[in-house]
Formats: structure tokens, sequence, C-alpha cells
């Protein structure tokens, strides 16, 4: 199993929506590295949820329930999405600025590439901030 750590914007596509859809279909990614990582994905990863621009916080556990398909809101390219389903809200979330203060998360994805969309998690990471969020890792 591999984990991962997904951004959206709250506006556009918030957890809240996620849990009423039940799954959900990642798409819009127009970034060749993100499109790499979407294309990793098998079934039964494990996703973080992240409000980007609007919080800056962990929300949620997603797990991947599709693999990497084509994205139908894409007008040109081979853009791809996956399908999602979420598992558990993070309770507490755990925001940004708390992600930089752990010094064990220093190396974490989320930090060195801030702007990618769509990055891997380690497993030692997803079980530090599974643990800080209040969910089973």
């Amino acid at each position: 199993m591999k984990y991962w750590l997904m951004k959206s914007e709250p506006d556009v596509y918030p957890w809240s929506k996620l849990v009423a859809d039940g799954i959900g279909h990642w798409d819009g990614v127009r970034n060749h590295t993100a499109k790499l990582n979407l294309m990793a994905m098998r079934k039964g990863d494990r996703a973080f949820f992240y409000h980007s621009n609007i919080g800056k916080e962990i929300v949620g556990v997603m797990e991947i329930v599709g693999e990497a398909h084509p994205d139908p809101t894409a007008e040109e390219g081979p853009w791809v999405q996956v399908s999602v389903k979420a598992l558990a809200p993070a309770d507490p979330p755990l925001g940004l600025a708390d992600v930089k203060a752990m010094p064990e998360l220093a190396q974490m994805a989320l930090l060195k590439y801030s702007r990618l969309s769509v990055q891997p998690v380690t497993p030692t990471e997803w079980k530090i901030v599974c643990k800080r969020i209040g969910v089973k890792a």
C-alpha cells in the first residue's frame, strides 16, 4: 500500500462534498508530476485530503477506489483522474503551521513541494499524521 496527500480548494471541492458524494472523482489535475502520482495510485492506497489555499489543513483520510482513467474535464492532453472514497475525518484537522512545527515531518513533500497538488507520503509520515489527527493508521 502507498500513501498520498491530495489537495483541493475547499471552495471548489471540500471534504464535506466528498462525504456527501460517497465516491468522488479527483479530476482537474494539470501538472505532469501530479499526473504521474495519480497514475501510480492503486486501489486500496490511502490519501490525506488537504484543503489548500483556504484553511491549509489535512481534514480527512480517503481510500483510492478507482485507478487512473481519462479525465473527462480535460479539453486536450492525456490527463487522468482517480476515484476516491472518504474514510474518516481528521479530528482535529492538522494545519500547515502545525506540520511545519513538527521536526519529524520536516522532509514531508507538503513542505518541500508546496505547490504540488498530488504528492507521496512516506509510511512513517503517514503514521505520525494519523496519530495526530485521531485516525487509525
